[in-house]
């Protein structure tokens, strides 16, 4: 049986000393194979936190192809990056949620103690206030029982970056702003304008609903393209996705604007401003990967995010 060299990239990794090492393989190894067995060897350094590449490459290997047709049946190096702690997906998503819908409850039931005074809630706080615990909820919701993550887990470190947004910014920032006297019942900001008529927050209310069930019908129309346990991707159709790559994003968008029309808060602009700046990124990214990924397969009219524009 033909022997692997296993390499290593990076002196973090736990135990390095012992590195490099062999392992067998058969015709039939893959390089799930492979890390089961480093992982048998070494017990800290469990699957997800390896990434293994051919020597030299940077390129990450998948873990089905079969080891004899990336080095040949006369042995070969793989080299071993450790990727640090590892989190799932699924958690960082439940904890980033769960932020806001802490947060929230604090500030808008005790805001003497935020304000150093008692707050008289108007009826564009408590739509707001509304909005956002059903938005998080369904967030929450949506993580446990629609989504499929085509990676298992992301950097343990990664938690913390991608809570800031919305712990801080969706979470105390928006919260502390638009609770506040100046968007009180008795606030001239709001009484007797438009922002305490009771037409133009039904309004609102519908076109933010209209935005949030959109959203969830594109994810899951995406949850339905994805077997269970499977990284399978295939080109989405249907409601939504007739203009669009990414038409999550579009509605998810249109929903916090709505927020931000409503209130003309800073924390709900600076919010919206920068989340919209991510989603505009990631629908590129996601739009030209269909693109390549599908070729001539792919419809030929969508935009990446915003009809028409983007």
């Amino acid at each position: 049986m033909p022997s692997l060299i296993v390499s290593i990239a990076s002196k973090a990794a736990p135990n390095y000393s012992e590195f490099p090492i062999t392992v067998d393989y058969s015709a039939t190894t893959t390089v799930a194979d492979v890390k089961c067995q480093i992982t048998a060897k070494f017990p800290k350094f469990y699957v997800s936190r390896q990434k293994l590449s051919l020597k030299s490459e940077k390129a990450s290997l998948d873990d089905a192809l079969k080891i004899a047709e990336l080095v040949g049946e006369k042995g070969g190096e793989l080299q071993l990056k450790d990727l640090g702690a590892q989190i799932s997906w699924r958690t960082v998503f439940l904890i980033e949620y769960g932020g806001p819908l802490v947060i929230h409850p604090l500030v808008y039931h005790f805001p003497r103690i935020w304000y150093g005074q008692e707050v008289h809630h108007s009826a564009l706080q408590k739509y707001v206030y509304a909005f956002v615990m059903l938005h998080f909820l369904k967030r929450e919701l949506e993580t446990i029982f629609v989504h499929r993550f085509s990676h298992g887990t992301m950097p343990f470190r990664n938690v913390f970056k991608n809570s800031f947004h919305y712990h801080v910014l969706s979470g105390l920032a928006l919260a502390y702003d638009v609770y506040r006297p100046r968007f009180s019942a008795t606030s001239s900001y709001v009484s007797g304008t438009i922002r305490s008529n009771n037409n133009f927050l039904w309004i609102c209310t519908a076109i933010w609903a209209f935005a949030e069930l959109s959203n969830l019908h594109t994810h899951l129309t995406l949850r339905s393209l994805r077997p269970a346990n499977s990284r399978a991707r295939a080109i989405p159709h249907g409601y939504g996705f007739s203009f669009l790559s990414c038409p999550n994003y579009f509605f998810e968008t249109l929903a916090w604007t709505v927020v931000s029309m409503m209130t003309g808060s800073v924390a709900s602009l600076v919010f919206l401003a920068v989340s919209t700046t991510q989603m505009v990124l990631w629908a590129i990214k996601k739009h030209k990967n269909y693109k390549k990924e599908f070729g001539k397969e792919y419809p030929r009219g969508r935009n990446a995010m915003i009809p028409f524009i983007l």
